[in-house]
């Protein structure tokens, strides 16, 4: 099983844009929120939520071509090699998300770049987000624009799930680490994106 140490080391030799980094560390924290609604383990979901983009800096125009051979060879079992994969799915990937572990990472991903937009507008950043807040920015199609909410409420049906609900489970889980992925707000200043 994929240990967060080990995901943390192959994702780090490959991952170097500081905004990547961000964003494997929200949905890290968001994949352990759901790995804990769901009693499952929260640092293995965490561990494959950290590596789910592992080739996007390398090959950003054929993302997921080089990851299911190259984290097999690193000893990723084939399993957690997967759940990265449908992560994709629909967009770049084929392979069909399954379980609660496949179904939460292809929801979340476009999710917490949601999220992110959001307590980024705030003072307090995500430590005072609020699920009404989050709707109403999500019902906006117009902010943050770039991130697929049909996607997110595709992966939300998968799951048998309100998209207020996963936003719930994902806004509390990144709550704690607002200050490492640099949610943690301006102190009363807003800033615009």
């Amino acid at each position: 099983m994929l240990t967060l140490e080990r995901a943390k080391e192959l994702n780090d030799a490959q991952v170097t844009e500081h905004h990547l980094v961000i964003h494997a560390k929200n949905v890290m924290y968001a994949m352990g929120a759901m790995a804990d609604h769901f009693r499952e383990d929260r640092e293995h979901w965490m561990a494959v939520g950290y590596l789910h983009d592992y080739d996007y800096e390398k090959f950003p125009d054929e993302h997921l071509k080089h990851t299911e051979k190259e984290l097999l060879g690193e000893g990723v079992e084939s399993a957690d090699v997967r759940a990265i994969l449908s992560h994709g799915y629909g967009i770049c990937t084929d392979i069909k998300p399954e379980t609660n572990m496949e179904k939460s990472l292809f929801t979340v991903d476009e999710l917490t770049g949601i999220i992110q937009a959001c307590a980024r507008m705030r003072p307090l950043g995500i430590t005072d987000l609020e699920k009404k807040s989050f709707m109403k920015k999500f019902k906006d199609r117009k902010f943050a624009a770039k991130c697929d909410r049909d996607l997110i409420l595709r992966g939300c049906e998968m799951l048998g799930m309100d998209v207020a609900e996963v936003a719930e489970i994902c806004i509390e889980g990144m709550k704690p680490h607002a200050a490492e992925i640099e949610l943690a707000g301006t102190g009363g200043k807003t800033t615009a994106l």
